[in-house]
């Protein structure tokens, strides 16, 4: 069963729904967004979190703004207003690009509407609506492609390894990483997923292996630093994971520890793949040096729950990304084609 992360319900005074990725595994939440600052902490604090899911959350933000309009308000107004939150909520995390995407989109899209003769807020908070519900169906199809140019990297017999969760639960869909690991258990293919923990805040245990045991497909958590023994046994013949930024030169930020595991992959001779849409490239960006890499609470890292597992006042470093040079990489899948050996050629050509 793949789960419906996030979803709109109703019209333009609908509300957004969510799952609590906080409370996973343990607890399945939902939570009903009305505001512009629930979403924003929302997405600051993971209860929504992989790059699509986000951008897709973030979308919904200008129609919740307009619901919070004083009327009557002129459509310059609802205007202004809209573009407001797009820049309030794209405070609220740095590095994962598909957030700043949507809210160019819709931005553009709510600028070119007000721009019409006789445009009423009302009809600039449905058209808003339809641009985020257009972001949303996107994404689900780009998913959909995603795991079909992919599952033909993973056979009968295989040791998948992955990290972080770049599952349905990071997206509109059926993920992205883990929607070619979906689509090849499918076909009827046999294989074990390792689902490294990702510490500090536990996404592979938490998450991926809950999504992969509802899918029912065979999964072992492992702790971070097992990865590179599993590979020295021969237990793991892939390697794939999803990305937050993927730069002009296929430099790719991904959760803190997947440069770690490319070059563990490249030593032991294993293929490396990234998993990601074309929203996901930044083309402004030449390479993974310019990504700005999110720093988070050292918190995250001293407790487990209600756990300390530090000592107090210790320093703390817990960047939330790293970056993967292009050179480690075998191939991106995206919903377009299979870039392998990515470069900038190959890049812009797919981009056009």
């Amino acid at each position: 069963m793949i789960a419906e992360t996030v979803k709109w319900i109703g019209g333009a005074d609908g509300v957004l729904e969510m799952i609590d990725q906080r409370r996973l595994p343990t607890e399945f939440v939902t939570l009903r967004v009305r505001t512009v600052e629930q979403l924003h902490e929302a997405i600051r604090t993971l209860a929504v979190r992989g790059a699509p899911a986000i951008g897709v959350a973030a979308a919904y933000g200008s129609v919740l703004a307009l619901q919070w309009l004083k009327s009557p308000a002129s459509t310059q107004d609802a205007l202004n207003h809209a573009v407001r939150a797009c820049e309030y909520l794209a405070t609220s995390r740095p590095t994962a690009v598909n957030l700043f995407w949507a809210l160019d989109r819709v931005r553009s899209r709510a600028k070119e509407i007000a721009s019409e003769p006789q445009t009423t807020p009302q009809q600039l908070a449905e058209a808003i609506l339809a641009e985020a519900n257009a972001i949303c169906a996107e994404d689900i199809e780009m998913c959909r492609q995603i795991g079909e140019n992919g599952e033909r990297f993973i056979h009968d017999g295989f040791g998948v390894l992955t990290h972080c969760n770049a599952g349905a639960l990071a997206t509109a869909g059926q993920g992205t990483a883990l929607s070619v690991v979906f689509d090849a258990h499918k076909k009827g293919r046999r294989f074990e997923v390792f689902a490294d923990e990702t510490r500090p805040l536990l996404q592979g245990s938490r998450l991926t292996a809950w999504e992969l045991q509802r899918a029912g497909i065979k999964v072992t958590v492992i702790c971070d630093n097992m990865a590179g023994f599993l590979m020295k046994q021969g237990k793991i013949q892939a390697v794939i994971t999803g990305a937050d930024r993927i730069a002009a030169n296929g430099d790719t930020a991904n959760k803190i520890g997947t440069y770690s595991l490319s070059v563990l992959a490249k030593h032991h001779g294993i293929p490396f793949y990234i998993a990601a849409p074309s929203s996901t490239f930044d083309l402004s960006v030449e390479s993974g040096a310019q990504i700005p890499i999110e720093q988070r609470n050292a918190t995250e890292v001293t407790w487990i729950g209600s756990t300390h597992v530090a000592p107090e006042n210790v320093d703390v470093c817990n960047p939330a990304f790293d970056v993967t040079p292009a050179q480690n990489i075998t191939a991106i899948i995206t919903e377009k084609r299979v870039i392998e050996n990515p470069n900038e050629d190959r890049i812009r050509a797919l981009l056009g």
